[in-house]
């Protein structure tokens, strides 16, 4: 009884493709400055509880952001410009880590650009939605995420290119140059979406001057969602209990013997396999239950992160760490599909905000859990108890019900 869907304002993908590129670009120069950040944070004088303090506030201000975004993306009629200007901070930022000498400096570069990044997702991910046909959802977004994370293995080449000859501080300054390109390529290529009426609404009302039936799911910051929201955002947020920063990753390999400076290349395998994979799961999830996509992504963490806790060779966390990119590529794309689906149009930005801000924050509490188990009782428990969340958080996901294709 579904209504078929809808011809669309702009037929075109134009919007993917040019969010496809300007994702690649600044995920370029933030790839280049991230997987080399633990060993310049540890030639500071810093360590894991100092990078879990970073990490964990830097992603948390993204869910603020993001939160407050998503209100205004679905009040406001132009969202270009909170794009722009969310690319235009992030990438002004990222070369001032070559001039820091202290790790709360890191933190205040890390925290403007992941309040940047913030602004900016919301205001993107809705427009992306606008652009395509609903039935087309997952591929737009695993797209993106596709040339996303193409950029976060250019960022590691390029790094490894730079650090032998200039180092770290010339890997930071070098981001510059794909910053600056995104930052163009996004003024110039993104196009505004023509606001439409509430799909919802199959029938158009005979009297337009509904003074409060339309307008009641627009008004405050907690618009009407259904509960099948709620659900996937309870799940989302107990899974990211035990989602800590990718850094620590990095550092348990370091604490195996795997040098810093093969750092980059533990990016670069796990982005090969996230980039093959988006854009094949995207369009995967369009067709079959995303719940069940998104569930076998968290399977795949658990898998992952038991193997690290363990760490029984070099070989074994080469070979996990590009398993791993099969966990993003499974639930990133998805979820975002999954969520944007299952609410109506005109309240899309609030609930991905609501959805981005729940589990950053879940986010910022276990990489300080991990930072401190990690100091407490060595490396191996917080990597078992994020295996044990994801193993839960996985068989309950599985009992959602995607909505119907």
């Amino acid at each position: 009884m579904d209504p078929l869907p809808s011809p669309r304002a702009q037929p075109t993908p134009r919007n993917v493709y040019v969010f496809g590129l300007t994702s690649f670009l600044n995920d370029t120069a933030s790839e280049m400055a991230y997987w080399v950040l633990p060993a310049f944070l540890a030639s500071l004088g810093a360590g894991p509880a100092q990078l879990g303090i970073i990490e964990g506030i830097a992603e948390s201000v993204a869910s603020f952001a993001k939160l407050f975004s998503g209100y205004v993306t679905d009040k406001v009629a132009r969202r270009k410009p909170i794009v722009v200007a969310g690319y235009l901070v992030a990438n002004a930022v990222k070369p001032l880590l070559a001039l820091v000498s202290s790790w709360w400096q890191i933190l205040g570069i890390r925290f403007s650009d992941r309040f940047a990044k913030g602004v900016r997702g919301t205001a993107r991910d809705v427009m992306v939605a606008e652009s395509v046909d609903k039935s087309a959802l997952g591929s737009a977004y695993g797209l993106i995420q596709a040339m996303d994370s193409a950029g976060a293995i250019a960022g590691p080449l390029l790094a490894l290119a730079i650090i032998g000859h200039f180092g770290m501080r010339g890997v930071f300054a070098s981001a510059a140059m794909p910053g600056a390109l995104c930052v163009l390529v996004a003024w110039i290529g993104i196009r505004e979406v023509r606001r439409k009426p509430p799909l919802q609404t199959r029938a158009p009302s005979p009297v337009r001057t509904e003074p409060n039936s339309a307008a009641a799911p627009k008004s405050g910051w907690l618009p009407k969602l259904p509960l099948s929201f709620y659900y996937v955002l309870a799940l989302v947020t107990l899974f990211s209990l035990g989602n800590s920063s990718d850094m620590f990753l990095v550092l348990r390999a370091g604490s195996i013997g795997i040098p810093a400076s093969r750092a980059p290349l533990l990016g670069l395998v796990f982005n090969i396999m996230f980039t093959l994979l988006s854009w094949p799961a995207g369009k995967f999830s369009d067709r079959f239950s995303r719940s069940a996509i998104a569930a076998t992504g968290y399977f795949v963490f658990a898998i992952v992160y038991f193997v690290f806790a363990l760490a029984p060779s070099h070989l074994a966390i080469w070979l996990t760490m590009a398993f791993y990119g099969l966990f993003y590529a499974l639930t990133n794309p998805v979820l975002k599909a999954l969520v944007v689906e299952s609410v109506a149009s005109d309240v899309r930005g609030r609930a991905l905000g609501i959805y981005s801000f729940l589990t950053s924050v879940t986010t910022l509490l276990s990489s300080i859990i991990t930072g401190a188990l990690w100091k407490v009782y060595g490396p191996a428990i917080p990597f078992y108890f994020s295996a044990g969340i994801a193993t839960a958080s996985a068989f309950a996901l599985l009992a959602h019900r995607s909505p119907a294709k």
